[in-house]
């Protein structure tokens, strides 16, 4: 009867898991200001352009200021990504390595400074697991800019996946030099929300447990 009693008490504990993940908050895994862009920890700043220029930068006042924050507190990148202001732009922007756990949220705000006849392009990429190789970013999820204006005053994205690992995000600052001009980015943040797996699994070994337990009293 005991036995009956615990395996009734488990499979309601388990249920009970379910219901919850509808209910689950989300987990920010990112928040990021560019206070200071010297001092950022596990992002990756790589510049790939054709001939290579200028990495990403600090946000320049005098452009235009921050979305938030003190006026230099975003970050940056400009025509110059390519040597002399020519050539093919191609710098990367990448975050630290993510531990997302289901369906995600990377929220970023974006403007470049509107000057006629020029027009910038960024491409938000994900890559799966660890690594900082541009060619691991196969996942495109939006392109800002490019075949259509860019946002000429701070503008707010919402690009949604669902994986539960190791992941990255990144941008790509990219285009003709000689047509491109000047991009900021702000208050990027990752929200994350469990996925019912997880709590199942994490069920699962709290059930284990307490038989071990039963078992050896």
């Amino acid at each position: 009867m005991k036995t009956y009693k615990t395996l009734a008490a488990a499979t309601l504990a388990l249920a009970a898991i379910v219901p919850a993940t509808s209910r689950a908050q989300a987990v920010e895994v990112l928040s990021e200001d560019f206070d200071d862009v010297e001092m950022l920890t596990g992002w990756s700043l790589m510049n790939n352009s054709v001939p290579p220029g200028e990495p990403w930068f600090q946000g320049t006042a005098e452009v235009f200021p921050a979305h938030q924050g003190a006026p230099t507190a975003y970050i940056a990148a400009n025509f110059f990504s390519a040597g002399g202001g020519e050539g093919t732009i191609n710098n990367w922007l990448i975050t630290p390595t993510l531990g997302l756990i289901g369906p995600t949220t990377l929220t970023f705000f974006t403007r470049s400074a509107p000057v006629v006849g020029y027009n910038d392009t960024l491409e938000v990429r994900f890559s799966e697991g660890s690594g900082s190789d541009p060619a691991g970013f196969d996942t495109l999820l939006a392109t800002i800019g490019g075949a259509t204006p860019y946002p000429g005053s701070w503008q707010e994205f919402n690009l949604s996946l669902s994986h539960m690992g190791e992941g990255r995000f990144a941008f790509r600052y990219t285009g003709d030099a000689q047509t491109s001009n000047y991009v900021g980015i702000d208050t990027v943040s990752v929200l994350s929300v469990p996925e019912p797996s997880a709590y199942l699994m994490l069920g699962a070994g709290l059930f284990a447990f307490t038989m071990l337990r039963r078992r050896q009293a």
